[in-house]
């Protein structure tokens, strides 16, 4: 499993530190360094089931600053994708993505019944 995270990240750090208390095995990568792109979160929102809404890191900066809320009902699925390959701040964390499933955010209730 891809642990997509920041280190920054209060959140991503709370589910590392889960995995690593549960044993659960993830090769971790670096969400602004080695950014997911268009085609991985193409794959991964399909494998989620979630709105791809849901992929964006709503409470960023970054976010705010582009004023995506009211900007993003009028893009399309594609555009959306481009905007969020365009820098891994935008993308909500932590992801975890598996083969047959994808988790966004850390709910660990949600991470415990797909994990154990």
């Amino acid at each position: 499993m891809i642990f997509l995270g920041y280190p920054r990240c209060s959140t991503s750090n709370r589910a590392q530190r889960w995995m690593d208390e549960n044993g659960i095995p993830y090769e971790f990568r670096h969400i602004k360094e080695d950014r997911p792109t268009a085609e991985e979160l193409a794959l991964w929102h399909g494998l989620s089931g979630l709105p791809l809404k849901k992929f964006f890191n709503t409470s960023g900066m970054l976010y705010k600053s582009m004023a995506l809320k009211d900007k993003l009902p009028a893009m399309s699925e594609e555009e959306q994708l481009e905007l969020l390959a365009s820098d891994g701040l935008l993308v909500k964390r932590p992801m975890l993505i598996a083969e047959d499933f994808v988790l966004v955010g850390f709910k660990e209730a949600e991470w415990a019944e797909k994990l154990k």
